[in-house]
């Protein structure tokens, strides 16, 4: 198998491949670290990674290699690279949140996902790029520039994880995590045609993640496969002591749920408020689609309403800025990050924290901070905040009565396919509206899975499926989504990032 190939392939075959001695880790690694130097720099590169950590993973490729020789048992995925969003602090890595505030700054921690590749023995190829502190539907607000979607170099690959969802669609790394807030994972996995989790408030520990709004972040899966996502959750979640939010149940009997192949007899219902009028016409032709492969392997397929989903963008949008400006007061020129002395009168506290957050942020993140501000200050907390948490109970309860009625929820990820690089820039109210579909489960804290279904026959751009669960049933996701991905593999003749055009495009650095 050559280079190009190996890359291609899901992290579950990479894995059988180091198991059975046909390629090393060493191999492995190297083969993507290329491909990185290959598409990813450049005006018209991928710029996913904001950092390589070359000399580390090609070391720890290097040992698993040692231990398989010698004959210990190793874990499933050791030997498999991995690719991190830089919100997960890193020891010996460089941690920016995407923001100048953080620029070089080295973590003296793991973070517990970190923590937890690390005993699985997982090279971890780099840092990934995002919107800066995780604000952003585009990765357009990185300090470090954008990232470009691997199926057209003009138009984003989501945010605020656009550089986890971009490295995998690209081959550059067979997995990565991301953090999902209000859809960080699922909607870049959507326009960009790859899988991504967000899992049970809990399921995954918080510990190490750069906190933007804490009831609502969440650690999960990027990848090609559902199969690999399931194993990677395998791999990161189960109960983390030093995370108080942290759920007591094991991450186990995914991988199992997803190797399944069987959804006869399970109650599938569409979310009549999340597809229809305001989505665009291709993702509607392939959501409906994709219902009828799941009706034709015996799923029964029932209308649900949900009715307050109407109201969860506006809850979202005073919730998680007003839980940002909490969280991101510790930036504040004097505990750590950069510091900027004021250039006019007296060097004070007041002035330095002031000088400091004018220069270290960015624009989304001052917008955002200014409105949690607000929404929390005294006289208006019960009419935003307080007010938006009762919104928040009745999802919650649309959600419970939903999942009395059937075993999971199906949606369009994204009512529209990718847009293009400064498009929506400048109108932030059009770049939320890209989370409508994605918000609730945060909001419930229940599970959500994308998955690739098709291209939209007007762009020819990837469209993405939402399935969700009941809390603690990520299992669900994971049973339902494979035989879905089965299904459409079927339909398209392989699987679709292999008709991705800009991919080939993106190689010619490696054909030089």
């Amino acid at each position: 198998m050559s280079a190009n190939e190996l890359i291609r392939s899901s992290a579950a075959v990479m894995a059988a491949k180091l198991a059975a001695g046909e390629v090393t880790s060493v191999e492995l690694v190297q083969a993507h670290l290329d491909r990185i130097a290959a598409v990813d720099g450049g005006d018209r590169g991928v710029h996913a990674f904001l950092h390589v950590n070359t000399e580390e993973a090609l070391a720890v490729a290097a040992d698993v290699d040692a231990r398989r020789a010698a004959g210990e048992e190793l874990h499933e995925l050791a030997g498999v690279p991995i690719a991190v969003k830089d919100l997960i602090v890193t020891k010996g890595q460089p941690t920016t949140a995407g923001s100048k505030f953080l620029e070089g700054w080295m973590s003296p921690y793991d973070a517990t996902v970190i923590k937890k590749l690390r005993a699985a023995r997982m090279p971890i190829l780099g840092k990934t790029n995002l919107d800066e502190f995780a604000m952003g539907s585009s990765t357009e607000h990185s300090a470090y520039g954008p990232t470009r979607n691997p199926w057209d170099l003009d138009r984003i690959p989501g945010g605020s994880g656009g550089g986890s969802a971009a490295a995998v669609a690209a081959f550059e790394a067979p997995l990565a995590l991301g953090t999902d807030t209000g859809g960080s994972i699922r909607q870049p996995g959507a326009v960009t045609g790859t899988v991504g989790v967000k899992p049970t408030y809990g399921a995954v520990s918080r510990y190490g993640a750069i906190a933007m709004a804490s009831s609502l972040d969440q650690i999960g899966p990027v990848s090609r496969t559902v199969l690999d996502s399931a194993l990677l959750q395998e791999v990161i979640g189960g109960h983390d002591p030093f995370d108080s939010t942290s759920l007591s149940d094991p991450s186990t009997g995914l991988a199992a749920a997803a190797r399944l192949g069987n959804v006869e007899g399970m109650k599938i219902g569409i979310i009549k408020e999340l597809h229809g009028e305001g989505y665009q016409s291709g993702v509607e032709t392939r959501f409906n689609e994709s219902l009828e492969l799941l009706r034709g392997a015996g799923a029964e397929i029932i209308e649900i309403s949900c009715p307050n989903f109407g109201y969860a963008l506006g809850a979202y949008y005073l919730i998680m800025p007003s839980e940002a400006s909490s969280n991101l007061a510790k930036f504040d020129g004097v505990r750590f990050g950069m510091r900027t002395l004021p250039t006019e009168g007296s060097i004070t506290i007041e002035r330095v924290m002031s000088a400091t957050r004018a220069a270290g942020f960015g624009d989304e993140v001052k917008r955002r901070i200014i409105l949690g501000t607000y929404a929390l200050s005294a006289g208006y907390y019960d009419a935003y905040y307080g007010s938006a948490q009762k919104v928040r109970t009745l999802i919650q309860r649309d959600f419970a009565a939903a999942f009395a009625q059937v075993d999971v929820l199906i949606s369009p990820t994204t009512p529209t396919t990718a847009f293009k690089l400064g498009e929506k820039i400048d109108d932030p109210l059009s770049m939320y509206l890209n989370d409508v579909a994605t918000i609730p489960a945060n909001l419930a804290g229940v599970p959500g899975l994308t998955l690739p279904g098709g291209l939209a026959d007007e762009d020819g751009l990837p469209v993405g499926i939402q399935l969700l669960a009941p809390a603690r049933e990520d299992a669900r996701l994971y049973r339902v989504g494979a035989v879905l991905e089965s299904l459409l593999e079927a339909q398209w003749g392989g699987p679709l990032l292999d008709r991705a055009p800009a991919l080939a495009q993106n190689s010619a650095k490696e054909a030089n």
